[in-house]
């Protein structure tokens, strides 16, 4: 029976590129391979690349920071998705995207929010914009849980128009904390909210679940018009 050829550890141009990116993802290249491969000159016009070895398991931590430290942001995000990158690779990129979301760009929150790790979160709902909001809401790994976690007082108009436009328009328990935290922050100064942002939520309860919700409200013209015994005629 025939073995297996033996792995050629060796770097372009010696190697094809497509023969060198698989071996990126080989679990246990040779002792100073990875620092070789991250001082090619065309990796290093890359970074997209680099992030291979900044996340790969046999990196030295010291390549790791230096490598993690240099990458774009989709690089990072990259590293914290992926499932197999160095446990310490994703931490360090979470923390380096923490830092960089002051000073992205609205298109550059709107495409990171969709894949934002769980850390990201609390940054990712209190910016201001509806559209950010929006595809955060979308987000593969947002759970019910969660959200209704980070709906807390002050609610600001943004996170009210882009969950009012959501798929969770029609889960109770978001409609619920939405109201909370709308009773919680109509009266606040400038908090630009109306009391028709209650209405897309007040549909989706049932008469139970509106006298419940309304008997927890301090709100005088909220709690009426949730209650369903007390609406308007």
């Amino acid at each position: 029976m025939p073995h297996p050829s033996p792995v050629t550890w060796a770097l372009p141009p010696e190697v094809p590129w497509p023969r060198f990116l698989r071996l990126l993802r080989q679990p246990d290249p040779p002792r100073g391979w990875l620092e070789c491969a991250a001082d090619l000159p065309e990796l290093k016009k890359r970074p997209l690349l680099l992030r291979w070895i900044a996340q790969h398991p046999k990196a030295p931590a010291h390549l790791r920071a230096h490598l993690l430290a240099r990458l774009p942001w989709r690089a990072l995000a990259a590293v914290t998705a992926d499932a197999a990158a160095h446990p310490q690779a994703r931490q360090q990129a979470t923390e380096k995207l923490q830092q960089l979301w002051a000073t992205m760009t609205t298109g550059e929150r709107r495409s990171l929010a969709l894949h934002a790790p769980r850390p990201l979160w609390p940054l990712v709902w209190r910016t201001p914009s509806a559209s950010v909001l929006a595809a955060f809401l979308q987000h593969p790994k947002l759970s019910l849980e969660a959200l209704v976690a980070l709906i807390q007082p002050p609610l600001r108009p943004g996170q009210a128009e882009a969950l009012a436009g959501s798929r969770w328009l029609e889960a109770e328990p978001v409609a619920d904390q939405v109201l909370q935290a709308l009773d919680r922050s109509l009266g606040l100064p400038d908090s630009g909210l109306a009391l028709g942002h209650a209405a897309p939520w007040i549909r989706g309860l049932n008469e139970e679940a509106r006298i419940l919700t309304a008997s927890r409200l301090v709100t005088p013209a909220l709690r009426r018009l949730v209650h369903p015994r007390r609406e308007e005629p």
